[in-house]
């Protein structure tokens, strides 16, 4: 009953207040998709829709974690859960799932599964660690793969949390159960506090940098002034050569790299590198076959990549290809020397093949 689904998603998008809706990638996601924007065109406020990876959102969603976390939905709601949330915050939701469930290449099966778990497990680390972790808000499954940190100490600090209040200082670590100085030194340059009255706290400088930190603030800045403030302060200064990095950085008894990192986290306290990443792409209408035509220029995000190419979500219900040979205005030897699955690409329709359902696509630049 399309009618009587439409007006139920439509109360409840009103209801809550409702301005994005998040569409697993999976089966009969084309059909809701359709039923969505048919939402859209009749809703009286600001709405649009996002198609999600739901890769790994069914093993999540049977897992022990998913159930202690929503014991009271079944496994079809927390899945649901599980996709709103990726579009919010992707990183902190799929740290949750063994990577390999999300289905990482070709042959995964194939090759040793202890070496791959080390080596995806690596990469995420690495992810986790890039971006940072607020400190307040952080789940034991993403605490985890801080350095530093293991499943238990993780486990620990969330319980510290839960029982004594947010924290308001990364020295307040060393009070949580199990968790030594060694592993404050190794995690506390990767956790932020927005809310700590030490500014410093909502950056990458590390505590073991603090005191140099604040003699800067001391040199350059008043009492109030913005940590950003005092950075661009610096900055001026090297360029207008009234001080140099070696000759600052000898003053406060810091390398000349420790320095730069100390400048570039204090431009931008709680920096989220993925901020500079292209947004997601927001929709409020289907494109169907019919409506293409070759030189149209589109929008669209990678969902697979294979090696003669990249299959591209243009909106419509199939995926366009974009051949190997149509990547780049150069020769490209691995698709993924160019394209990641999620990369926003803007393409050209090449051609339209309504009999079999290929749509044909290029990226160059040259036409």
């Amino acid at each position: 009953q399309p009618d009587r689904a439409k007006d139920s998603l439509l109360k409840t998008a009103q209801r809550w207040g409702v301005q994005i809706i998040a569409i697993g990638n999976g089966t009969a996601s084309r059909e809701t998709e359709a039923l969505v924007a048919e939402v859209i065109k009749i809703a009286a406020f600001p709405l649009k829709y996002v198609m999600v990876s739901e890769a790994g959102a069914s093993v999540y969603s049977a897992s022990e974690a998913a159930r202690a976390e929503f014991p009271d939905l079944d496994a079809t709601q927390r899945g649901n859960v599980s996709i709103a949330r990726r579009l919010q915050d992707p990183l902190a939701e799929l740290v949750k799932i063994d990577p390999k469930a999300l289905g990482v290449g070709l042959y995964q099966h194939d090759v040793d599964q202890k070496r791959l778990g080390e080596q995806l497990g690596t990469v995420v680390e690495s992810c986790v660690n890039f971006v940072g972790v607020d400190l307040n808000t952080a789940s034991a499954a993403l605490l985890g793969y801080v350095a530093g940190l293991n499943s238990k100490t993780a486990k620990a600090v969330v319980a510290h949390r839960d029982e004594n209040g947010p924290f308001g200082a990364r020295k307040q670590l060393l009070k949580v159960k199990g968790l030594g100085p060694k592993a404050f030194e190794q995690s506390a340059g990767f956790l932020r506090i927005p809310e700590a009255s030490d500014p410093l706290d909502n950056t990458a400088v590390h505590p073991e940098s603090y005191a140099a930190a604040r003699a800067l603030l001391a040199r350059y800045g008043e009492k109030h002034t913005r940590l950003p403030d005092v950075a661009a302060r610096v900055r001026k200064l090297f360029a207008d050569k009234e001080s140099t990095p070696a000759q600052l950085a000898a003053d406060l008894g810091i390398g000349e790299p420790t320095l730069n990192d100390m400048l570039d986290a204090m431009a931008r306290p709680g920096r989220d590198p993925r901020d500079d990443a292209p947004p997601p792409l927001l929709r409020a209408d289907v494109l169907k076959m019919e409506d293409l035509q070759p030189g149209m220029q589109l929008r669209g995000t990678v969902r697979n990549v294979v090696d003669f190419g990249a299959f591209v979500d243009i909106g419509v219900k199939q995926d366009g290809l974009v051949h190997v040979s149509e990547l780049a205005d150069r020769f490209v030897r691995n698709p993924l020397d160019v394209v990641q699955v999620g990369d926003v690409v803007d393409v050209r329709v090449l051609s339209i093949d309504h009999a079999r359902g290929r749509i044909g696509l290029s990226m160059k630049k040259g036409g």
